[in-house]
């Protein structure tokens, strides 16, 4: 059951970084509601059923960084790896204006499959690639749309998102991010960096792991060669951020 929960490029890398992405595919396993959440086509390719280009740019990251990446292999709307297994929005009824209909009335029973079939299997691994160094960091990979329905534009290219808990890495990435005058960076935007229960917060603030979560916007990294020229970017600078983060 594992091999439809996630998957993970790069395991013997030997970088201390981690990739994680939590939110990497769209896909409905064929066990929940025959493989279809009852949503038209255009809904699953929302950033509502996952964060379109995180994966390519987490990819390419880790390639960069050499070091491991792993990826869910589901839609955040089946069950949702980055929010805790007691959050109310673990299983999403409606999203940014979608009802959706398979999870309407889903059951305890339901949402226990799913998290022992999926969420359980993809933090296991997580968990278990995080622990191979004493000293690693990591880092999420996100993607957020350019805007909601009936809200305003984002005028950010990326945002940093990072808890009050642990902000060492986040701060020095954001004040180099912020040296390259072409990008508007978000502190903490477009959402909050604190989630009680989340996976930063599992496997990073609990254990005491450096780490912060980088959202693209989604309209920049729609193709291989987009994602790619961002991570691109982003790898230098990362780099730059913990050496200074942990030296100064």
């Amino acid at each position: 059951m594992q091999d439809e929960a996630f998957h993970i490029e790069g395991e013997a890398r030997p970088g201390r970084w981690l990739i994680t992405c939590d939110h990497a595919s769209n896909r409905v396993p064929d066990w929940v509601n025959g493989g279809d959440l009852g949503l038209p086509s255009e809904d699953m390719q929302r950033h509502i059923a996952w964060d379109p280009g995180a994966a390519g740019v987490a990819s390419a990251l880790g390639r960069l960084l050499d070091s491991p990446v792993i990826c869910s292999d589901f839609s955040r709307l089946v069950i949702d790896p980055n929010r805790g297994e007691e959050d109310p929005t673990l299983v999403m009824r409606l999203y940014d204006g979608s009802v959706i209909p398979a999870n309407r009335r889903i059951s305890e029973a339901g949402i226990e499959e799913r998290l022992a079939r999926l969420w359980r299997p993809y933090h296991a691994a997580l968990a278990q690639l995080a622990a191979r160094r004493a000293d690693t960091v990591i880092i999420a990979i996100h993607s957020f749309t350019p805007r909601l329905r009936g809200g305003a534009e984002r005028p950010w290219q990326i945002g940093v998102l990072h808890s009050h808990l642990d902000s060492r890495l986040s701060l020095p990435l954001i004040r180099h991010l912020r040296a390259d005058p072409a990008l508007s960076i978000g502190d903490n935007e477009p959402y909050s960096g604190h989630l009680p229960g989340d996976a930063i917060e599992r496997h990073a603030l609990v254990p005491g792991r450096q780490n912060t979560l980088i959202e693209v916007r989604n309209d920049l990294i729609t193709t291989p060669a987009a994602c790619a020229a961002w991570a691109a970017r982003l790898a230098p600078v990362i780099e730059a951020a913990l050496k200074e983060a942990e030296h100064g």
